[in-house]
């Protein structure tokens, strides 16, 4: 989906990586990132969230809650980041990293919410009253108030399958009523999601139906004589979409894949951030015409159409292929690569660029530093879940 953008803008970033690849210093099924363009992207986002008054907390699922990336990005100024379950919250929480937004998507299961509050986000959102009385009733243990957001819902909103949930507008007024008798949480705001999506027609982003629940929410919200201060409309947070947000009265976006410049608009037009990921890989066989790279790091909404294939770094940005996206009912034990008489070697180099959830994969993480200046060094590498597995710092890796 992203490799003719990062051919374009980021070519030093594949060489890079399959010399990575050739000098055995990475494995197949590993991520590489460009640490410098992240820095750059996240910096760049920051500057124009301050132009139009948007707050921002940053995604990590993308990038495998990644620590390190993590604080790259507080670094370049945005400085708390919203977890999308528990777990993310818990890696970045222990990596000494501020925690700004959690339970959404994921709410926060009862036996965990009291070591959420114990993290002090600014705000944690709720689906329910039933959710509400939990974290109240927690808070009140630890003999402090707790922030929340409201996941507001109507008809004709965006909502993917398995992320069904949150408050009506019909019943919002009675569920308002409700929490405001629970003693140790404050109603701060509202959200939803996906508030923003790239319109392939259009080659824009645009508001959905949900941003327009949003602002009917705190109307509600306001005619009770409740004053928020969020109105938090995540999903394509980028530079091109934050004046849209300031437009429309957002207050807080989530930025993620425009952190990795990978968002739908990123595949087609030129942005202000620049494409800094991609999946290197490695020919394991070739059978009828097809050749079969090592998997584990796919992912089913990828939109993946070509790789790179070569044994050589020098000459693997002119050997594009064709390839063949695996089905979702699938493992993703092997990528597929078409040949249409073309040769290529097992044990070559393979190169993707996909939109991706690094979190839901099994693959490997390695962070490219020093890419920007022409003195590109390996430092790290990590699990998909943001485990240290190796520093390469030290000389010593045992």
């Amino acid at each position: 989906m992203f490799l003719n953008m990062v051919i374009e803008r980021n070519p030093q970033l594949i060489i890079e990586a399959a010399k990575l690849h050739r000098d055995g210093v990475i494995e197949p099924n590993t991520y590489v990132l460009d640490v410098d363009s992240i820095y750059e992207n996240a910096r760049l986002i920051k500057e124009t969230a301050d132009k139009y008054n948007i707050s921002l907390y940053y995604m990590t699922k993308q990038f495998g809650r990644n620590p390190i990336i993590s604080k790259i990005i507080e670094k370049a100024g945005i400085d708390k980041a919203v977890a999308v379950d528990f777990d993310e919250a818990r890696v970045l929480f222990d990596n000494g990293l501020k925690i700004g937004h959690i339970g959404h998507l994921v709410q926060v299961p009862k036996n965990d919410i009291k070591l959420s509050l114990l993290m002090k986000p600014e705000v944690i959102t709720c689906f329910s009253y039933e959710k509400a009385k939990e974290i109240s009733d927690n808070a009140k243990e630890l003999g402090i108030m707790q922030d929340i957001l409201l996941r507001v819902i109507d008809e004709n909103d965006v909502i993917y399958p398995g992320q069904e949930g949150g408050i009506y507008l019909g019943k919002l007024k009675e569920t308002v009523h409700h929490i405001l008798k629970l003693k140790n949480i404050k109603i701060a705001g509202i959200t939803s999601f996906p508030c923003f999506l790239y319109d392939y027609e259009k080659k824009e982003i645009t508001p959905t139906h949900n941003v327009y629940t949003l602002l009917k929410a705190k109307e509600i919200l306001n005619e009770m004589g409740l004053e928020i201060w969020q109105v938090n409309g995540p999903s394509a947070t980028c530079c091109s979409s934050i004046p849209l947000l300031n437009k429309y009265g957002i207050t807080h976006g989530e930025p993620g894949h425009a952190l990795l410049g990978t968002t739908p608009l990123h595949a087609y037009t030129k942005q202000p951030e620049k494409p800094s990921i991609v999946y290197v890989s490695e020919i394991s066989h070739i059978n009828n015409e097809k050749a079969y790279c090592y998997g584990g790091g796919f992912y089913p909404r990828s939109n993946v159409k070509y790789a790179l294939v070569s044994n050589n770094p020098e000459d693997i940005l002119d050997r594009i292929f064709d390839v063949e996206e695996l089905p979702p009912e699938s493992i993703d034990y092997y990528g597929t690569i078409l040949l249409n008489n073309r040769k290529v070697n097992v044990g070559d180099t393979v190169i993707y660029s996909f939109r991706t959830q690094i979190f839901v994969t099994r693959a490997k993480v390695a962070l490219l530093e020093g890419l920007s200046s022409g003195k590109p060094k390996l430092t790290y590498i990590f699990d998909s879940k943001g485990n240290l597995l190796k520093d390469l710092r030290k000389k010593d890796n045992k």
